[in-house]
């Protein structure tokens, strides 16, 4: 990676002692920085390049981008940089946004959560076919508890198409499909280590849920997918050897589902909770541990490499790239966010348990609505025992549609993609009207996603503070331009400004004065 021509990459030819010449010495972080003492003696400055004559107090080597992370996560991978742009759901992380991030020698994750089983295996087919036998992409297997069995056909789907990497989010617990794509495979190697055909990459943001995938599958789980005849019983009794996930993504503050964790205190958690379960289960490999959520400046990655991060996800901005699959009008409404123009509102999947998830709430009424559906879901039984103002109230502000045509919409779609769903509907009135409910979650972020403008008030988009942070950075750059953010732009500038802002810590841990402007890294064209 290399920055196009600029002030910052002139090579430097005499010591900087001045602010502003440390500042841009900084910035040459593929130079060796050597330090050296002024003439008092008790000034510090910088030479960058070769070793300067006379007596140096210390020198550091080249930093790149590449070396943030992990290396064993870039080995693993076949990537050279730790960065992973994260499975927007329905799409949005689209199969143009991972083939240019496998392309980038990067990681991406298709967004399959909420697409339909046909949906997915498309994409799928899409990118084996454009990405062939290269390692590093993957797809999404969302937890959905309201559909078991769709989760566990795209499971199957999954691994039928030798997809290389599973990225398994908003799991509370394990189930068949996540434990069948952690097994599935398994083999011993020549040398006698444990291979996996699938590398399985799980998001947690609670310590009980970590600790279930850094542990091995549990007998329970194992012995029906043997007994199908999913699972062969050397694959279960490899899986009773090494953790579910070898990749582990502490999902902080995010966008969608999240709870809101702070990253310094989450992620410094989930890494004694993996040597813990090393140490326990005799491991002889590291499970490696990332991390996503607020990461929407090169001064937040670089913290979270700081605190132990071996990879990096993002998600929230990459909505803004070219290649997301939403909308240009929503695009347009996440580039006016700011830090605080977040919310949370019930989730769609996880509705009936109260799960809520992290949302844009500038310029759209989403939120409130979906809370005054989950509310009133709360405090009635069916959608027949509503309040006749409630009930008018909700078809007129919220569904814009009588409820008894919503129902009917509502049945068509769960009679071809689970009868089951509609069937038991019609038995249990609490169960229809939460579908009926969900129907609005679900089509909220569909008219954000095809820029639907009669339901702009109704857009519902998955969104974090980074997104605002995010926009704040790029101001006045030519990442300010939609046509310029690409999803690789963004990844590189990321990853070069952490660079430069690790570069200023660690100078800055040695006694140099480095100038808080040192940190202010501005978006260029990176190649």
């Amino acid at each position: 990676m290399s920055v196009l021509a600029g002030p910052d990459s002139a090579p430097a030819a005499s010591p900087a002692f001045a602010p502003e010449q440390i500042a841009v010495r900084v910035r040459q972080i593929r130079e060796h920085v050597h330090i050296v003492a002024g003439p008092t003696g008790r000034e510090l400055g910088l030479v960058t390049g070769p070793r300067p004559a006379g007596d140096i107090v210390g020198t550091l080597p080249p930093l790149y981008p590449e070396w943030l992370g992990g290396r064993t996560f870039c080995e693993a991978h076949g990537v050279r940089f730790p960065y992973v742009a994260g499975e927007m759901a329905n799409g949005i992380a689209t199969t143009r946004m991972v083939a240019a991030m496998a392309r980038a020698e990067m990681m991406g994750f298709f967004g399959a959560g909420g697409l339909g089983l046909n949906e997915v295996e498309h994409a799928v087919r899409e990118l084996a076919a454009e990405l062939g036998g290269m390692p590093n992409w993957g797809v999404n297997l969302i937890h959905s508890p309201n559909e078991p069995g769709l989760e566990h056909r795209v499971a199957g789907l999954l691994l039928r198409h030798s997809v290389p990497c599973i990225s398994a989010s908003a799991f509370m617990d394990l189930t068949p499909a996540v434990v069948l794509c952690s097994a599935a495979g398994l083999r011993r190697g020549p040398d006698g280590r444990i291979m996996r055909r699938t590398r399985l990459f799980a998001k947690v943001s609670r310590p009980e849920v970590a600790t279930r995938f850094l542990s091995p599958a549990p007998p329970a789980l194992l012995r029906p997918l043997v007994e199908s005849g999913e699972l062969t019983t050397e694959e279960a009794a490899l899986a009773a050897l090494v953790p579910v996930a070898e990749d582990l993504t502490v999902e902080s503050d995010s966008g969608g589902h999240t709870d809101n964790r702070p990253l310094a205190v989450l992620l410094p958690r989930i890494l004694r909770l993996r040597e813990e379960t090393a140490r326990r289960f005799g491991y002889t490999r590291a499970v490696r541990v990332g991390a996503a959520g607020g990461l929407g400046t090169p001064d937040a990655v670089a913290a979270a490499f700081a605190l132990g991060a071996e990879y990096v996800v993002t998600g929230s901005v990459n909505q803004v790239a070219v290649e997301a699959g939403i909308s240009d009008d929503a695009k347009a409404m996440l580039a006016d966010t700011d830090i605080a123009d977040v919310i949370m509102a019930p989730s769609a999947d996880m509705f009936e348990a109260g799960v809520k998830l992290q949302v844009l709430r500038r310029g759209t009424l989403f939120a409130q609505r979906a809370n005054h559906l989950y509310e009133a879901y709360q405090a009635h039984p069916s959608l027949e025992a509503l309040p006749a103002q409630l009930r008018a109230k909700l078809e007129r502000d919220v569904f814009s549609a009588p409820i008894d045509e919503v129902w009917a919409r509502t049945r068509r779609f769960w009679e071809e993609r689970d009868p089951s769903e509609a069937d038991r509907a019609e038995k249990d009135p609490r169960h229809r009207m939460a579908l009926v409910f969900r129907w609005y979650l679900g089509n909220s972020s569909r008219w954000a996603i095809t820029g639907d403008s009669t339901r702009r008030a109704d857009y519902q988009i998955w969104c974090g503070p980074a997104m605002g942070a995010f926009n704040r950075w790029t101001a006045d750059s030519f990442l300010a331009e939609p046509a310029a953010r690409t999803v690789v732009q963004i990844a590189l500038n990321l990853l070069e400004g952490a660079a430069v802002a690790t570069r200023v810590h660690q100078l800055r841990t040695s006694g140099v004065p480095v100038p808080s402007s040192a940190f202010a890294f501005s978006p260029r064209r990176l190649a």
